[in-house]
């Protein structure tokens, strides 16, 4: 019998290699660690915090976590990039 490869639920994922560039932001809420992905890094659906609004996988878009958080693995969220743009210029939508 095979052996099964797959991760379970509980496990997070750490933050892979195939990510371009990770960066230091510093904004009014602190200081964030952030990571442009590419669209061949992203491999499934996500949540936008920003827009509220799935971006499909194959998209690029932006991973950031407060730099307090150095693993990034229980606060990281996935954001379009226009969204995490704008986002000192407004508030989050949504509430999931």
């Amino acid at each position: 019998m095979g052996r099964k490869n797959r991760r379970r639920d509980e496990e997070a994922r750490p933050l892979g290699p195939a990510v371009s560039s990770r960066q230091v932001e510093a904004h009014p809420d602190g200081d964030w660690i952030v990571q442009r992905t590419s669209g061949s890094a992203a491999t499934k659906p996500y949540r936008c915090p920003g827009c509220d609004q799935l971006i499909p996988p194959a998209t690029p878009h932006v991973v950031a976590y407060p730099a307090e958080d150095p693993s990034g693995l229980e606060s990281r969220r996935h954001w379009h990039t226009p969204c995490w743009s704008a986002r000192d210029r407004r508030a989050p939508r949504g509430g999931r």
